[in-house]
């Protein structure tokens, strides 16, 4: 069921034990710069790096005790594959993690790190499907699935449930889009826990499927020609009606100015 103003609450109470409350930060001179009050949740410093602990915790809290014992499964190239492998871990049982073979090796000794087992495949979206099929088949895994996942999308509407508390009266709350389990899940914790908050995403014009598909009213497949690599997948069934429903606009943005972004946030975050 698509989450709601319960259910997100309970999965913070769920997965509290398990990560961190990220701070927020401010700047007085990117509040200079801009002309409006700025504040960073910092998700950065979240276990694993990412928000995805958020999602990957909840899910797999979620499961019976048999399905957990089983083991846990999903395809992915970066963060919630390590997010999986940690989740996994924190409950003694398997991980199955499906990586395409040109992942990023950091990412593969991540997940290496939190005991999980890697399957390497081509870097197509097809091969990473049948791969996982296959391991499912064999071992009786329940699959996580990176950000088509109710629960999922549950687990990280609890990082804007936390903004909004630590900053509240927000007028507009933006986030990043790839598959669009965070920004579902920001669009859900906004219209439940501060419904005067306006809802935008940013996207790599490199990109910019989700972008498309809100003028489409469909889905639209991806690109992969920005160095945002993390925002490469398609948005799913489940993510797209919340994302239409919910959010005000996508903004694209170019490579140079993701760049100069990022420099600005650490010369004057320091992060």
């Amino acid at each position: 069921m698509i989450p709601d103003r319960t259910s997100i609450v309970k999965a913070h109470e769920r997965i509290s034990p398990y990560i961190h409350r990220t701070p927020v930060l401010m700047s007085e001179g990117l509040n200079e710069m801009t002309g409006a009050r700025l504040y960073f949740k910092c998700e950065n410093f979240q276990k694993v790096g990412a928000f995805k602990a958020r999602g990957a915790m909840n899910a797999s809290l979620k499961l019976s005790r048999e399905q957990q014992q089983k083991g846990l499964a999903t395809h992915s190239s970066g963060n919630h594959a390590q997010a999986l492998a940690r989740a996994a871990r924190m409950l003694g049982v398997p991980a199955y993690i499906v990586m395409p073979r040109t992942a990023p090796e950091i990412k593969k000794r991540g997940v290496r790190g939190y005991g999980g087992q890697i399957f390497e495949c081509e870097p197509t979206l097809a091969a990473r499907e049948s791969t996982l099929a296959e391991v499912i088949a064999r071992t009786g895994a329940t699959e996580i699935h990176p950000f088509n996942n109710y629960d999922v999308i549950e687990g990280q509407a609890t990082c804007a449930s936390e903004f909004f508390e630590d900053a509240p009266a927000l007028d507009v709350i933006l986030a990043p889009v790839g598959g669009g389990g965070l920004l579902s899940g920001t669009a859900l914790a906004a219209h439940f826990f501060s419904p005067g908050t306006l809802v935008m995403a940013g996207e790599p014009a490199g990109s910019d499927d989700a972008y498309r598909s809100m003028q489409s009213g469909k889905i639209e497949s991806a690109q992969s020609q920005t160095i945002a690599d993390g925002l490469l997948t398609t948005l799913g069934d489940k993510t797209f009606p919340i994302i239409r429903e919910h959010v005000r606009e996508i903004i694209t943005v170019t490579d140079a100015e993701i760049i100069a972004a990022m420099r600005l946030v650490y010369e004057r975050l320091k992060i």
